[in-house]
């Protein structure tokens, strides 16, 4: 909290109260109350309860980049709007992505497993085809927003072809600036060497991965998620996988969090899983706090507030 309130001074103008939401919901509201806007740190699920007791709230201002937990559309009839963080973990996220490509393409797990386990190379198997660099791959962006287009600008030097699809129509100097091509997704995914994935999660997006589309990607192709779990469908992909329909696939997130003992996918040869901490960087949090005092001010200020999430 030293790093927000730190931000909040830098700001100014802002009381930043600190309460402790395991409270009883009453207790949080009446501390709450008068704020205009509140920042949750991590899951309340009682955002929406809250916000019918504190009339003068205008904007509840994630620190992360997910909204999906939250009722946008609650807060929404209550005139209460909702932002996420401005892609202040995009870079780290966008790494990450860009490190299970290339952990997935060498094996790069087995190969440290292997030499922890006391047996150097003995533990990596594999025929040498499995074992790709990224030169002249295509890969396949599905989403160039804060982090896909990072994602993209950072593949540049990897010389990779680029190509993406995304619903929102970017300003061309934006899409000039990644080096990526548009393409429609049934394209993208028939063709990409790797696909990767930076949307949010909604209804529209939930299992947008699923059977059909794996059907469609080559046997060679990776996927790779780093956005939210729910966006695979993840017994379509355990399918995909074990069938060889396609290659291998790196995950960060995986539909049940943290992830059940008897799921196939943390020890299947071909999938690496981190822990749903691509964005674990000091970096990002010191953005995160910058970024959504920064917001929480413009809207102290009487100023529209930047980043809002629509409900969908």
């Amino acid at each position: 909290m030293k790093e927000t309130q730190d931000a909040a001074d830098q700001v100014g103008q802002i009381d930043l109260r600190i309460v402790d939401s395991e409270q009883p919901l009453d207790d949080v509201a009446e501390q709450c109350q008068g704020a205009v806007v509140v920042v949750p740190h991590g899951k309340y699920d009682e955002l929406a309860e809250l916000a019918e007791k504190i009339s003068t709230l205008k904007l509840v201002q994630t620190p992360s980049a997910g909204t999906d937990w939250i009722d946008k559309a609650a807060l929404a009839e209550l005139g209460v709007d909702v932002a996420n963080n401005g892609g202040a973990n995009a870079v780290a996220v966008a790494e990450h992505a860009i490190g299970l490509m290339f952990s997935t393409n060498r094996k790069l797990d087995v190969q440290i497993e292997s030499v922890k386990q006391g047996t150097w190379m003995a533990g990596v198997e594999g025929d040498r085809t499995e074992f790709h660099t990224l030169v002249g791959k295509r890969i396949g962006i599905i989403g160039l927003g804060r982090i896909g287009s990072r994602v993209a600008k950072r593949l540049a030097g990897w010389e990779c072809e680029l190509v993406y699809h995304d619903i929102i129509d970017h300003p061309a100097d934006y899409v000039t600036a990644t080096g990526a091509k548009k393409v429609s997704l049934e394209e993208l995914i028939s063709t990409s060497d790797i696909i990767t994935l930076h949307v949010p999660l909604d209804r529209v997006t939930t299992h947008m991965m699923s059977d059909a589309e794996f059907e469609m990607m080559k046997p060679t192709a990776i996927l790779i998620n780093t956005c939210r779990g729910p966006v695979v469908d993840e017994n379509a992909l355990i399918r995909a996988l074990e069938s060889k329909e396609i290659f291998a696939a790196g995950l960060d997130v995986t539909e049940i969090e943290p992830i059940e003992s008897d799921n196939p996918l943390p020890t299947m040869p071909n999938v690496v899983v981190t822990p749903h901490l691509a964005t674990r960087a000091l970096e990002s949090e010191l953005n995160a706090a910058q970024f959504t005092m920064e917001n929480a001010g413009r809207v102290v200020r009487g100023e529209g507030a930047d980043w809002i999430v629509k409900p969908v």
